[in-house]
């Protein structure tokens, strides 16, 4: 479950670059250097958290850091937003974060991602 959540995460990253790039394309953007910056952040953010689904797979402990440092920022973010304006996708932001990172540290995914002896 924690990978598929990681993974939807990094393809909504994707799927926002992608409307950027649509942005700077027709002109709409009025900051077309913040939106490149944007378009590589979100690219970036979702090679990473693809890269940390891969190692989490493979039982590799480094992976669990990106991952969850990525739902930190997402907690923080979405607690923001949410104080702003109660909208339905803040709290799927927060609820996706929260899952993520409450799974990232159940004793069974720690134990498959512990460091393993030299075999």
């Amino acid at each position: 479950m924690v990978c598929a959540l990681v993974l939807v995460q990094a393809g909504l990253l994707v799927g926002l670059a992608s409307a950027w790039v649509l942005g700077l394309v027709r002109g709409e953007s009025r900051l077309p250097g913040a939106a490149v910056f944007l378009v590589l952040f979100a690219l970036g953010v979702a090679a990473v958290l693809v890269l940390g689904v891969r190692g989490l797979w493979a039982g590799r402990r480094w992976a669990r850091s990106p991952v969850m440092t990525w739902q930190v920022l997402l907690v923080v973010m979405s607690v923001g937003w949410l104080g702003v304006e109660l909208a339905p996708w803040a709290t799927g932001v927060l609820v996706s974060a929260l899952a993520v990172g409450v799974g990232l540290l159940l004793p069974s995914v720690v134990a498959v991602t512990a460091e393993r002896p030299p075999a």
